[in-house]
């Protein structure tokens, strides 16, 4: 396949700007502010991966994922987590079925809710470990195992979770393995008062607008390719090596808040996050490479569930968002 030429990719980018406009002028017609949320949400549906939103509850986590998936026209699915939600409830199970004339019985599979193409995993956090681990496979392979059998669930494929901060009670903490695969930890916050008054406005009047698909699968597929085509320099991949050595208490380059307070870094799979995040990040604002200062702005929700405090920063309640605060501001930058 021939290399694009610079007036191919320009226009490309253009064209990705103006769908994204598109996308995000759809999202707000239904969900009020929340900008940074809806940024990384759609980092994630670009770059293929899957966003973990944390959140109190009433901040409009569950409307603006169903709106996302109405507006992209995919299927959707949502999957409410309770204490007693079993794997079978997500994968699907299989059933014993009467044949034409009653007289073979035979097994068929009746797929789950993750056989869709984008899964609202409601309140994840308060299912247990075991329930919570069923989506690991889906997550990691795009695929599961059900009734002896390995299935490919359809292309493309999102999840997109949310969770109650773990001080709320009725909540389990997801395991390790598990957050690793969300590619995001994006922070919910409450809004401001002008938010609230339009919010106000806008779900207590005679009627909701209903949210409108602007996009095609086929085109999210093409914008997918798009994204993960964008070039980028051998320094600024050195620079995401670097801060996400930083985050080892053992590197040499580590700051005093991770000495100190880090037991685990992140994994390789985060510095595949903040590159990715960085290259939708420049193409979001029309430019053709990303910057160092795209890194920065992505870094903390590619790595703040990545990093494992030790027992002392959990104690003391070190915040993940300072520790990679500092890290960021120690870093060096190649000239």
């Amino acid at each position: 396949m021939a290399e694009p030429t610079p007036a191919t990719a320009q226009a490309d980018l253009e064209r990705l700007n103006q769908d994204l406009g598109v996308l995000t002028e759809a999202i707000a017609g239904a969900v009020v502010g929340q900008k940074r949320v809806v940024e990384g949400i759609l980092t994630c549906l670009l770059a293929g991966g899957h966003g973990l939103l944390e959140g109190v509850p009433g901040l409009g986590k569950t409307l603006l994922i169903r709106t996302l998936a109405a507006a992209v026209s995919l299927r959707f699915s949502r999957i409410q987590f309770t204490p007693d939600l079993m794997p079978a409830d997500i994968v699907g199970t299989s059933v014993l079925t009467q044949g034409d004339g009653g007289l073979e019985r035979r097994l068929e599979f009746q797929p789950g809710p993750v056989f869709a193409n984008i899964v609202l995993a409601d309140e994840i956090n308060r299912a247990t470990p075991k329930t919570q681990s069923a989506l690991l496979e889906a997550m990691a392979e795009g695929q599961v195992t059900a009734g002896g059998q390995t299935r490919e669930l359809p292309t493309p494929f999102l999840v997109l979770a949310t969770q109650n901060p773990l001080e709320q009670e009725g909540t389990y903490p997801l395991p390790e393995a598990q957050l690793d695969r969300f590619m995001l930890k994006i922070h919910v916050d409450f809004p401001n008062e002008d938010e609230l008054m339009a919010i106000l406005d806008l779900t207590t009047g005679e009627r909701m607008p209903e949210p409108s698909a602007v996009l095609e699968g086929p085109r999210l597929l093409e914008m997918q390719r798009l994204v993960r085509g964008i070039p980028t320099t051998k320094s600024l991949t050195r620079y995401v090596v670097r801060v996400l050595r930083a985050t080892h208490p053992d590197d040499p380059n580590a700051p005093d808040l991770v000495r100190r307070y880090v037991r685990f870094g992140g994994s390789p799979r985060g510095a595949q996050a903040m590159l990715i995040a960085a290259r939708i990040r420049c193409a979001m604002q029309g430019r053709l490479s990303p910057s160092v200062d795209d890194v920065r702005a992505t870094a903390i929700p590619a790595l703040r569930h990545r990093v494992i405090l030790n027992f002392e920063g959990e104690a003391e309640q070190i915040a993940h968002d300072d520790i990679l605060d500092q890290v960021l501001s120690t870093v060096r930058v190649d000239d």
